[in-house]
């Protein structure tokens, strides 16, 4: 508990420092913007088949480029990602108990209303369980639940609370997780669900890195099932950490080659 005390300590002084800086410019925050939704997305699709690279991945969205020998789903994948994190850009200017629970599940309605639309923001409405790390497989929610179990999460969700930001991002992380509502994109709709948590506070978006997903990421998801959340809880707070001292670093290259 102490690490993560003084791990929080850490966020809200780099978040102090980032406070002072603002308002940002107007070329600040679209460097900002773009250098990290770039990496959000290609983050979030390494391992699932997608073969753009994050040159590819600017070039789709920032350079009107056409790339050739990609899937149309592969396409549709990034330009939807890119989409739900305009939108919950969007969402983060409103306070966060103005929400709806439909903004919530619109959220996944973005993520795949062009490669799968007849499951965009739906409920599934068969059994699922998911594989771990360790080997051996999770079974979350009957689907005959998800609708009081999501109702319930909305609740909590919507409501004001009196913990650190972070430990509210990541605790509605893995509650929406332990549910899986849907029949595909759990995870990065959970995703989104926390860096709108964190951006609506004022603090930034998080990146979770493709060895930090299979060396501590699923490990201290398995580790919350087990009743352990510090580790989910620590390993937020570095992610959160690391992305405010990237925000900071690049507003201090900005603003020097402004002098």
């Amino acid at each position: 508990m102490n690490n993560l005390i003084e791990k929080l300590y850490n966020i809200d002084n780099l978040k102090k420092r980032l406070d002072e800086s603002r308002p940002l410019s107007t070329d600040i925050t679209k460097s900002l913007k773009i250098k990290f939704d770039i990496a959000i997305i290609n983050n979030s699709i390494r391992g699932k088949g997608n073969t753009f690279t994050l040159q590819e991945i600017k070039a789709l969205l920032f350079d009107g480029s056409t790339i050739c020998g990609k899937t149309d789903i592969e396409q549709l994948e990034i330009t939807d990602y890119k989409n739900a994190l305009d939108y919950i850009e969007v969402l983060s200017e409103k306070k966060l108990i103005e929400l709806t629970a439909i903004d919530i599940i619109n959220i996944h309605n973005i993520l795949f209303k062009n490669i799968a639309p007849e499951k965009a923001g739906k409920y599934r409405n068969c059994p699922l369980s998911i594989s771990l790390e360790n080997g051996k497989e999770a079974t979350v929610c009957d689907p005959f639940l998800i609708p009081d179990e999501m109702n319930k999460f909305f609740n909590w969700l919507l409501t004001e609370k009196n913990e650190h930001s972070l430990i509210i991002a990541a605790e509605a992380h893995n509650k929406f997780v332990e549910i899986h509502p849907f029949y595909d994109g759990n995870g990065r709709t959970g995703r989104l669900i926390m860096n709108l948590i964190l951006m609506n506070k004022g603090y930034v978006p998080i990146i979770i890195k493709p060895y930090k997903r299979t060396e501590n990421y699923d490990n201290t998801i398995i580790s919350w099932r087990n009743g352990n959340k510090d580790d989910f809880y620590i390993f937020i707070a570095d992610c959160e950490i690391e992305s405010l001292e990237e925000y900071l670093k690049i507003i201090n290259k900005e603003n020097r080659l402004n002098e």
